[in-house]
């Protein structure tokens, strides 16, 4: 990984951190986005201290803002002249509905907008840096979503664990749907289940969570664990040329049914260029 360049978001905590730590301990340029700045620089710090590469920079966005996504993505442009690899990491699970500044429930735009967004303003740079690869951090909960074309953003009837598990599913039709648009340009993209992991996800807002998280922690995996398969379809040579999978424990597998038809990723497709604003 020496000369490439890696950006992964949701870098300063649990999965993220994770991932940046193993892709600056094989001498990547790390590019770490954080939305909170003291827990960031600390992050920043710690994995500096850990790899032995001082080749580490954070970026600090609000990835439930489309603005912020889009100063995100020029702010990176102006810096770095290649992207070798883009993690699209940072998630949530809201409990309670939220809407973004964007209007937007915020599971939705967070957890698959975002990612949308992001890629979408730098595929030109992944382009051009090819071969390049994309990894977007899904869930085993895609095997439970639907995507509800009606209500995405749960106006009429919403429910955290819903609005999660169709958010997953959207980052696998995402996946799908870029894979086919990409054939001939030596970008890959997959995504991932990275298993039950040991981070506080999910657990500020539900106490069931909190307790639930608590009982059931020694059976979940460290986060540098949770990240190894993310690390794997950022790094390896086994996965060169691999495109449009779903991976478990650094496995392609079957997903939802629902992610392999192509007239909904198309439609999500369309849908989510309409609620970023791309042309």
């Amino acid at each position: 990984m020496y000369g490439k360049v890696c950006l992964v978001t949701g870098a300063s905590q649990g999965i993220g951190k994770a991932t940046a730590i193993a892709l600056a301990k094989m001498g990547a340029t790390v590019v770490m986005v954080s939305f909170d700045q003291v827990r960031g620089e600390a992050a920043l710090k710690e994995i500096k201290s850990i790899s032995k590469n001082e080749n580490i920079e954070l970026l600090l966005a609000d990835l439930s803002s489309q603005q912020s996504i889009r100063q995100l993505a020029d702010r990176f442009k102006q810096k770095y002249t290649r992207l070798d690899v883009l993690v699209n990491n940072a998630g949530v699970m809201k409990w309670k509905q939220e809407f973004t500044t964007d209007g937007i429930e915020s599971t939705f735009a967070i957890n698959h907008l975002a990612a949308f967004l992001l890629t979408n303003l730098l595929l030109d740079l992944l382009k051009a840096s090819a071969p390049a690869r994309i990894v977007n951090v899904s869930s085993s909960a895609q095997s439970m979503g639907k995507i509800e074309f009606d209500d995405l953003d749960g106006r009429k009837k919403y429910s955290g664990i819903k609005a999660y598990n169709q958010s997953k599913l959207a980052n696998v039709l995402f996946t799908y749907e870029l894979e086919r648009l990409l054939q001939g340009t030596r970008v890959t993209v997959n995504c991932l289940h990275p298993g039950v992991v040991r981070t506080n996800f999910g657990n500020t807002e539900s106490l069931f969570f909190k307790v639930f998280g608590t009982l059931m922690k020694p059976f979940m995996l460290p986060p540098d664990k949770g990240a190894e398969t993310s690390v794997f379809l950022a790094s390896s040579p086994e996965v060169d040329g691999i495109s449009g999978k779903y991976f478990v424990k650094k496995k392609p597998v079957n997903s939802n049914p629902i992610s392999y038809d192509e007239i909904t990723s198309a439609k999500l497709w369309e849908v989510s260029a309409k609620m970023t604003k791309l042309a």
